[in-house]
């Protein structure tokens, strides 16, 4: 089985070409697991290549098993948790207090 994680760095042309001959060379002989933080419909940005990312989504996607987990990461979690970082409601919930005491949010 062949691993890896797409969309965090946009590949090169040339990059982007020969992981086509990867995903290729495996169709139908082998799994491949790819994991992404996008989506596929922007896979020709993170291929460079809407045309090759086309190509490879036809082989993966044929007989594949597409798994989509929503919401925040287990990091991202840990850290609120931890205090770390705030959530999103509670930074809206003290902006909207700032600015009923007549705080200009954007001289901070």
């Amino acid at each position: 089985m062949y691993t890896t994680s797409l969309g965090y760095l946009p590949f090169e042309p040339n990059a982007a070409h020969l992981f086509f001959q990867l995903v290729s060379r495996r169709y139908e002989r082998g799994s491949l697991l790819l994991t992404s933080n996008r989506a596929v419909g922007e896979w020709g940005h993170v291929f460079s290549d809407a045309v090759v990312a086309t190509a490879i989504l036809d082989r993966l996607l044929h007989h594949s098993h597409v798994i989509t987990i929503r919401g925040d990461s287990f990091r991202l979690k840990e850290k609120r948790r931890s205090g770390l970082i705030k959530t999103a409601a509670l930074a809206v919930e003290n902006l909207q207090s700032n600015n009923d005491k007549g705080v200009n949010s954007s001289c901070r």
